[in-house]
């Protein structure tokens, strides 16, 4: 991969964001992305695009509009239908060099896992992937003497060595620039109710190649699990918990208080719970009402997950533990103890109330 020249570099303008959608669908993803574009697009004064594959899918436009897009680029063809990789890195590859984005956003989503590396590598550019914040500024962060610090450019900052530090990185020498977002970090913004956008409709070319896979069958999984994203309330024990049998306690204050059980990465790592329940930058990133972090040391990696909560309360033997930092009312002492005692006091309001959870507690 050569370096761009400055004049190339020029040439490319805008924020672009891969709006994803499945069955006709718009993922949440596409919205978080928008909303996040157009904070990017601020200092760079310039617009944000939205680019929508898939069949018989314009009339989702007007949805893009409403979350924020100043213009969506739709690419309507059958082939699309369905996600494949092949058609789907052609289609975006060619609208990139048609339209030459400065920034191109792609949700680490399954599908923006497998779509951004190739298109990336189909346009001769670098990727940051499974990105939790992105910021516009100077490249190198300090200025060094003898070198050229460059204004504008897109900084990408994701975990590394497994959670264990965290990277900024920038792709100065060459566009788009481009990096994978992890669902449920970015804020989408309010929808505005009648926005229209610059609707442009465009027909890459698509050519079948051996690259092309045929579907045979496409398999919708049924998962009882609740997406920890989406709860109100969440209540995460860690490895302080001991045991997985010991989550019962956690699943009876969850079941009284109408909530939700998440883990931390050690719970995950030590196979007590499944992976879509962890919470921290390995995880998933949530924003719940309520969030109770019970036998959760804090470690950074875990922090980042759910420091955004609303309200966080902390259960751990250790007074020291850095969850204290975040939390806004902890307890130190033995969790077999106080969870089960608050359980019985939450059923108990609840009881006085005629069933109700919102009052009182």
């Amino acid at each position: 991969m050569s370096d761009m020249s400055k004049e190339t570099i020029a040439e490319y303008k805008g924020v672009f964001v891969f709006a994803q959608q499945v069955d006709g669908e718009l993922s949440n993803i596409a919205f978080e992305l928008i909303g996040k574009a157009k904070e990017l697009a601020e200092p760079l004064n310039t617009e944000v695009t939205a680019v929508l594959l898939g069949y018989n899918v314009k009339a989702l436009a007007d949805e893009l509009a409403q979350y924020g897009a100043d213009r969506v680029i739709v690419v309507d063809n059958p082939i699309l239908e369905t996600y494949m990789t092949e058609p789907y890195t052609q289609a975006l590859s060619d609208v990139i060099n048609e339209f030459k984005p400065e920034i191109m956003l792609v949700g680490a989503t399954a599908i923006g896992r497998d779509l951004g590396p190739c298109v990336s590598a189909r346009v001769a550019t670098g990727l940051t992937a499974d990105c939790t914040k992105l910021d516009i500024g100077d490249f190198p962060l300090k200025a060094v003497p003898g070198k050229e610090q460059l204004h504008n450019q897109l900084l990408m900052t994701r975990p590394a060595f497994g959670g264990n530090t965290i990277a900024t990185i920038a792709c100065p020498n060459n566009r788009p620039q481009m990096a994978t977002v992890r669902p449920g970090v970015m804020q989408k913004l309010e929808p505005v109710e009648g926005h229209k956008a610059n609707v442009v409709e465009f027909n890459p070319n698509l050519e079948k190649n051996n690259k092309y896979v045929e579907i045979e069958k496409v398999v919708k999984e049924i998962s009882d699990v609740v997406d920890i994203m989406d709860a109100n309330i969440l209540v995460s024990g860690g490895r302080g918990v001991g045991s997985p049998e010991n989550f019962a306690i956690l699943d009876d204050l969850a079941e009284a208080i109408g909530g939700t059980v998440s883990c931390s990465r050690a719970v995950v790592d030590a196979g007590w719970k499944p992976k879509d329940l962890q919470v921290g930058q390995t995880g998933k990133t949530v924003r719940p009402n309520i969030y109770f972090a019970i036998g959760i040391s804090g470690a950074i990696q875990h922090v980042a997950g759910m420091e955004e909560s609303d309200l966080i309360i902390a259960i751990n033997k250790d007074e020291d533990a850095p969850i204290f930092d975040v939390a806004d009312y902890g307890i130190v002492g033995d969790l077999n103890k106080i969870v089960p005692m608050l359980t019985d006091q939450i059923k108990d309001k609840r009881a006085a109330n005629g069933g109700q959870i919102n009052k009182g507690i």
